[in-house]
């Protein structure tokens, strides 16, 4: 069945594909920024670099499996909406977050929360970059 004949998925059925991807980013994530951290990369750049490996994850993986992908969004440019608004979101917040309370909860405390806070604002990121709409 191509994509064409295919019936849209619903948006529960994104949000649980998200979700389920999500868990495998956040596991890259974490993994990335823990091995860095052994390697003696510093707090922030290594969550810095452990964020771009599992960007790039995520967008393959939600790209081909968690939305359909608007293929009027030529392919780069889904990648750069998807990794400039993870960028924002997730680095952001993740970096935020260890900048502001690594030094009050722990290094993992503080990278785990702001995880969980993008997580919701991510799923529409990633459902504008690569459907090409945000909420309908």
């Amino acid at each position: 069945m191509s994509d064409a004949e295919r019936p849209p998925r619903s948006t529960g059925n994104k949000i649980v594909r998200f979700a389920i991807v999500g868990l495998a980013n956040t596991a890259i994530d974490l993994a990335s920024f823990f091995l860095l951290l052994k390697l003696g990369v510093l707090p922030l750049p290594a969550n810095i670099a452990a964020w771009f490996v599992a960007v790039t994850f995520s967008f393959a993986a939600n790209g081909f499996w968690s939305f359909e992908r608007n293929r009027a969004i030529r392919l780069h440019d889904a990648f750069l909406r998807f990794a400039s608004l993870g960028g924002l979101i997730s680095l952001g917040v993740s970096s935020l977050s260890i900048a502001l309370f690594a030094g009050i909860a722990g290094v993992w405390p503080a990278k785990i929360g702001g995880v969980v806070v993008a997580a919701v604002l991510n799923f529409l990121a990633a459902r504008w970059s690569i459907e090409g709409r945000f909420l309908r």
